[in-house]
């Protein structure tokens, strides 16, 4: 355990490992900033949280409720993270008054939906009584939410990968991460820009919540944060989060993120075996020709790897599906979380002739 971060309990009551779960399930995965103790998810009460989640052993279980994660654990738990993410961004009165208990036990408060709780008087006057401090990352800050786009991006030399897909809450946070971890193995300086609340809450030092963006200026903000960081470090190369899909009718991030990175190349998420859009089942997926089309026309940018979303598949299903989208794509694929990334890290760096740093081998 990593004595220099937080300890933190994530809240994903009856959603944890499911799409409206993503902000804990990611949290579970990966986290720079927190050191991740424990999930509140009383129908999976007992289980080892990752792994549920990809079948790999940990230390975080997942507790029943709040006292139940308080009586267990051991360590000071100091951060209280909201890892759900409704459609409707909004939270109930259970979930208020649960963030108060929270408070009460000395937990300060982390919240990535649209409604802002620092907004709720009575809410920060607990906050202050039991002196915590509540976060709402939406609300973050740290970067100037109302750039507008400058062209100064192309400024930047090194190659700017966007990491999309064909529908919402589909893993592009997750392929993201481990493709950025990937090419620093390989020896690059990998810089990975953030663009929702998951990725900002885990720790990401570049990125704004696309989302909450005022549509005037929202490429500004992803160029001016990719400008930020090609300023302050120089990175080999950029890999960029995507955010809800160009072929979703709800999402327009996906739009800013690809005109404001000005991306040259593009990895595209796809789960096989999802039939409709996210919290939209009168929307049918698209076919994975159709939006590899549609997002090399939107991006002016070649796909460089498919990424598969095994939900519901079978290992034999994802190697015959690997082995279907390459014939009939041309395309290098595979699934990142259970056979890693080395095939498209390979791909981007060919793509681009980078070639790996071994002066300290």
């Amino acid at each position: 355990m990593n004595m220099d971060k937080k300890n933190a309990i994530v809240y994903s009551e009856a959603l944890f490992g499911e799409m409206d779960g993503k902000t804990a399930n990611g949290l579970v995965r990966y986290s720079e900033k927190y050191n991740i103790v424990g999930v509140i998810d009383s129908t999976k009460a007992g289980l080892d949280a990752l792994e549920y989640l990809d079948g790999i052993k940990s230390d975080i279980h997942i507790y029943k409720n709040l006292e139940d994660a308080v009586q267990n654990i051991e360590d000071k738990i100091e951060v209280f993270i909201y890892g759900i993410a409704p459609l409707s961004g909004d939270f109930s009165d259970g979930d208020i008054s649960l963030m108060k208990d929270a408070m009460r036990s000395g937990m300060s408060i982390v919240n990535g939906l649209h409604t802002f709780l620092t907004d709720d008087a009575s809410f920060m006057q607990e906050a202050q009584k039991y002196g915590v401090e509540v976060a709402d990352i939406r609300k973050y800050q740290g970067i100037n939410f109302k750039r507008v786009f400058s062209g100064d991006i192309l400024k930047v030399t090194a190659p700017r990968i966007a990491v999309l897909g064909t529908d919402g809450a589909i893993g592009k946070r997750t392929t993201a991460t481990i493709i950025m971890q990937e090419l620093k193995k390989e020896g690059l300086n990998a810089i990975m820009i953030s663009t929702g609340q998951t990725g900002l809450i885990q720790g990401a030092k570049y990125g704004a919540p696309m989302d909450a963006m005022q549509g005037h200026f929202a490429a500004g903000v992803i160029e001016g944060e990719i400008l930020r960081a090609w300023e302050e470090v120089k990175p080999d190369i950029f890999i960029i989060e995507g955010q809800g899909a160009l072929t979703h009718p709800a999402y327009l991030s996906s739009c800013a993120i690809s005109r404001g990175s000005q991306a040259n190349g593009i990895i595209l998420q796809h789960a096989p075996k999802r039939e409709v859009m996210g919290d939209f089942p009168q929307f049918p997926m698209p076919t994975l020709k159709h939006a590899i089309a549609l997002n090399e026309m939107f991006t002016s940018a070649p796909v460089l790897g498919i990424t598969i979303n095994h939900e519901n598949m079978s290992d034999q299903e994802i190697q015959n599906t690997i082995q279907e989208y390459e014939n009939v794509h041309s395309i290098p694929t595979t699934d990142v979380v259970k056979l890693g990334a080395k095939k498209i890290a390979a791909a981007i760096m060919e793509h681009f002739n980078l070639q790996a740093d071994n002066s300290d081998a």
